[in-house]
């Protein structure tokens, strides 16, 4: 697997890889929320758990953290534009949350590898999946916390929601976050190794 070693963003703003990597993802995040694949149906006043806030986690592990951000502002102005509930019809809540999910799902996988560097791919899967559970996290906990301080919803609500969507959410997305990531790497190792 091939993967990031420094902490910092990477030197180069964008590259062709890097927009198209943000663009593919972020039109997956996009057709996702407008078909209705990326919501799942729960009985809470959101009405709906996501998944949507996957390919921002995965594009910032995969080429850092302006992708993620960049795949996290659309798919926060694709949730702004298509709002059905009224609460994400508000820029704040619906926007400006979902720029720091990838942000937050890189630093993490970036800390967790190097905890444990010398395990080599166990080490690597970890900090993927750690990625994938606090990319998920910082979306629900930032979401509801403009929910809450937006006057929204109530504290209680807004726990109410963090445990019945947050919790199946981070779930899902550490399943799939390291499933897709893990396939990607192994891809591309496969595709730089045939060119030698």
């Amino acid at each position: 697997m091939e993967h990031r070693d420094e902490m910092e963003a990477p030197k180069s703003v964008f590259t062709t890889r890097k927009i198209v990597v943000a663009g593919v993802l972020s039109a997956i995040a996009v057709f996702l929320g407008l078909t209705g694949w990326g919501f799942v149906p729960v009985p809470t006043a959101a009405g709906n758990a996501t998944i949507l806030q996957i390919p921002a986690i995965i594009g910032g592990v995969v080429e850092g953290p302006l992708v993620g951000a960049v795949i996290g502002l659309i798919f926060g102005v694709s949730s702004f534009l298509h709002a059905t509930v009224p609460f994400f019809k508000d820029p704040l809540v619906a926007i400006l949350p979902r720029i720091f999910i990838g942000v937050f799902g890189y630093y993490a996988y970036v800390m967790v590898k190097r905890l444990f560097s010398k395990s080599k791919t166990g080490g690597l899967l970890l900090a993927i999946g750690v990625a994938g559970f606090i990319g998920s996290a910082t979306n629900t906990i930032l979401v509801l916390a403009m929910i809450y301080l937006r006057g929204y919803l109530s504290l209680q609500a807004c726990a109410s929601i963090a445990l019945i969507n947050g919790v199946p959410e981070a779930v899902v997305s550490i399943i799939i976050t390291v499933a897709v990531v893990s396939a990607w790497w192994r891809l591309d190792r496969g595709r730089k190794g045939s060119r030698i």
